[in-house]
């Protein structure tokens, strides 16, 4: 049967443009709109008669509603979903998971459940999703489309080239292991493509971050078309300096300045953190090169007569690590000396996984985060330019500063 509307859109429509509520978000409107419409006419279908309507063929009658968030692309939508007075009615759209890191979250819950891993915190969670048993049949079917996604994600060619900016980094993750639970490396590359957007690159698993491991998952980025880097931004952990300069040998290294501002940190009482950052801080708003390196040399000598000698020397030592941005084109000076797409995607990460507590294997963990690191480098594609490329063309071997030690940081101590 044919069920008519019950209200008529453009009636609607003209009536939202002309009304008082026409600084509300239209969008939202209109797809809670035709949501509500289409499941009032599938409540119909399931009554076989339309609202309100009393025939001998009626098989059902509605019995009022109940609200459900509904989150979109548009953002949150409360859905008022009609109810029936015999079984239920609730619309297949919302059954659904919408995006491969959700579909991901779920297949990891429900892998852990069935196996038996699962703590009391994910046996909650499971059951606040509706959940009260799964089949092994149903997790194996999600899991088998998953990685079917993620495999074809990380293997994929990186045609999208020169990538010539690489930011690297890693985030540890609980994985059980050999009936143990171990800390393993979530290995993650993100590049700047020829069209100035960011894409994720790369993501493997590592038991340790020393430099045959970064070594290998960097040619394996290589093999797959990675080419035309000329900075690679990342921290000095675990022997990642020495396999940067082994696969990208024509680079230059640029130490991610968050990392290196935790690590001068642990060196500085806290009581006088505040104000050792605001001296490190301003040597990175500078407008050119030069000032930038003179600034440095300030901030140095102001330590020193401040009474951090030693800060002031690792400071120094550090000084062509910390402003190798500062032999590239300027306007990518902001976008390299403070924002490192690498913390964001941990931090989201971390959001995700935190929800699992600990992966129930390898392959469960892989398929979280490749699923979000998937969903993540898709919403950069569509998004803006990060960076105007056409700046790096022709750009000349990057130059190295070189910082002669003071006489007085040589005999001083804090």
């Amino acid at each position: 049967m044919t069920v008519p509307p019950t209200i008529d859109p453009a009636a609607w429509l003209g009536k939202y443009l002309e009304g008082e509520d026409g600084d509300r978000d239209l969008a939202k409107e209109m797809l809670k709109f035709f949501a509500e419409l289409l499941m009032s006419a599938q409540a119909s279908l399931e009554c076989n008669a339309g609202y309100g309507q009393r025939t001998k063929e009626r098989q059902n009658s509605r019995n009022g509603y109940r609200m459900r968030p509904w989150d979109t692309r548009v953002g949150t939508i409360d859905l008022a979903i009609p109810k029936l007075r015999e079984k239920g009615y609730y619309p297949d759209f919302l059954l659904n998971p919408r995006k491969r890191a959700e579909e991901a979250l779920y297949s990891v819950i429900c892998q852990a459940y069935v196996e038996g891993v699962s703590t009391r915190r994910v046996d909650d969670l499971v059951k606040s999703m509706g959940i009260e048993k799964i089949s092994k049949s149903e997790v194996s079917r999600i899991v088998q489309e998953l990685d079917e996604k993620v495999t074809a994600f990380r293997e994929r060619p990186l045609d999208s080239g020169p990538y010539k900016y690489l930011w690297i980094d890693a985030v540890t993750q609980k994985v059980r292991e050999d009936h143990r639970v171990v800390n393993l490396s979530v290995v993650i590359a993100t590049g700047l493509n020829a069209e100035g957007k960011r894409e994720i690159v790369g993501v493997n698993i590592v038991t340790c971050e020393d430099s045959d491991s970064w070594t290998e998952f960097l040619r394996s980025l290589v093999k797959r078309g990675l080419s035309g880097v000329e900075l690679v931004i990342s921290d000095a952990h675990g022997g990642i300096k020495n396999a940067i300069g082994t696969v990208f040998s024509g680079a230059t290294w640029q130490r991610c300045r968050a990392h290196f501002m935790a690590n001068l940190a642990s060196r500085v009482p806290k009581s006088s953190w505040d104000k050792v950052s605001g001296l490190v801080s301003s040597i990175f708003e500078q407008d050119d090169r030069d000032s930038t390196w003179s600034r440095l040399g300030e901030v140095v000598d102001q330590l020193e007569k401040e009474g951090f000698g030693d800060q002031a020397i690792y400071l120094s030592d550090a000084a062509n690590d910390i402003l190798a941005f500062a032999s590239f084109p300027k306007e990518h000076w902001v976008k390299i000396r403070t924002n490192n797409p690498a913390e964001r995607l941990n931090r989201e990460i971390r959001r995700r996984s935190d929800v699992v507590g600990i992966f129930p294997n390898r392959d469960a963990a892989i398929r979280l985060i490749g699923a979000i690191l998937a969903e993540q480098s898709d919403e950069w594609s569509i998004a803006q330019r990060y960076m105007n490329v056409a700046a790096l063309k022709d750009l000349p071997p990057p130059k190295v500063q070189d910082l002669e030690p003071r006489p007085e940081l040589e005999v001083v101590a804090s």
